[in-house]
């Protein structure tokens, strides 16, 4: 038998641990939920009987950015809610998760009622109340350059005026989120 409507859950994270611990707590509470360690296809899409109620998406799969993927998920199951959830927070790609179809973006680490909660809005991106620091404000404009290269290093190196090997030594450095 399968999980009732709204129950049905989809882990989308590659960090196979991770993925497994989350998996295994939102059993606990009552959901089927199905782990992907990759983003599954549109053929895979194509082929679900039954369709996901949520999904958790990893914003950072491999050596990709899973933003791209939101439009394609809400296609094929368009009542489906998506929070974005990812180690490498920034207002930038928040902004852009949402405006692609995610009902919210939540950084790690973040417990399973964060999670849930953010599923029905009560959980959502903060303002922090005190001003950034400078490595953080450093850490958004690279991560906006960056996107807007399309995930080229060189070409976001470029355009920042930086040595390549030194923009990868920062985007290997996270900084504090205030």
């Amino acid at each position: 038998m399968g999980a009732p409507s709204n129950n049905i859950l989809w882990i989308i994270e590659d960090d196979e641990a991770f993925g497994n611990t989350l998996m295994l707590s939102l059993e606990r509470k009552g959901f089927g939920v199905t782990l992907w360690p990759e983003l599954p296809s549109d053929e895979q899409l194509s082929s679900i009987s039954q369709p996901p109620d949520k999904v958790i998406l990893d914003l950072k799969l491999g050596h990709t950015t899973s933003l791209d993927f939101i439009p394609r998920l809400k296609t094929a199951f368009p009542d489906c809610a998506i929070v974005v959830l990812t180690g490498y927070a920034s207002i930038n790609t928040a902004v852009q998760a949402v405006k692609a179809g995610a009902v919210n973006y939540l950084a790690k680490p973040a417990s399973v009622s964060d999670i849930l909660a953010a599923f029905d809005g009560q959980v959502s991106v903060e303002q922090p109340v005190e001003p950034l620091s400078v490595e953080r404000l450093e850490w958004e404009h690279i991560q906006r350059v960056l996107e807007q290269s399309g995930g080229n290093v060189s070409e976001a190196a470029r355009r920042l005026k930086m040595h390549r090997r030194t923009l990868q030594r920062k985007l290997a450095k996270r900084p504090k989120q205030s």
